[in-house]
């Protein structure tokens, strides 16, 4: 069972709290440079695997690849994928995997989507907030970075991205 989201990162940095030595003063310097990058990724909670994809757009074409990739790393496996109801999910021209039964979630609940949670602990945790990228390029090189550090963190997926209904079922 995985669950899929994607999310944007860009050159317009955000500006947060942060930690310094007692007696010294941030300084954050803020950038909007609107180009930006979208990060597909697929989470397994429950056994706490990842797959998942930088994109220049975030379509149709996009989610293809995203399932295509998918699919053949698990090619063993029976996928059950969840998604919200974005309208590349939806669309005729989505090729839908033979290990793969896509499932919408009901529209308007990211709250069901544990995959929003990397979305936040990624922005928060891993130099996206309080940082200017001097390029696209730097900025992808960095989210990759992070997503290939993300994937091998098994446990810390299962602990951010698992809800308490998943392990014990009503």
């Amino acid at each position: 069972m995985f669950f899929e989201d994607e999310a944007r990162f860009g050159r317009i940095n955000n500006v947060s709290r942060c930690w310094v030595p007692a007696g010294k003063r941030a300084t954050v310097k803020k950038q909007i440079v609107r180009e930006h990058s979208y990060a597909l990724c697929a989470v397994c909670p429950l056994q706490g695997e990842s797959y998942s994809l930088i994109s220049p757009v975030c379509n149709t074409a996009a989610m293809n690849e995203l399932l295509q990739g998918l699919s053949t790393t698990y090619a063993d496996e029976a996928i059950l994928l969840f998604a919200d109801s974005a309208g590349w999910h939806q669309s005729r021209e989505l090729i839908k995997p033979a290990n793969i039964q896509l499932e919408l979630l009901p529209p308007y609940s990211p709250e069901l989507n544990p995959t929003e949670h990397l979305w936040d602990y990624i922005r928060e945790q891993k130099g996206f907030n309080n940082h200017r990228f001097d390029s696209l390029d730097e900025l992808e090189n960095h989210l990759e970075q992070v997503l290939k550090n993300l994937n091998q963190e098994k446990d810390y997926i299962k602990s951010l991205c698992t809800f308490e209904w998943m392990i014990n079922p009503p």
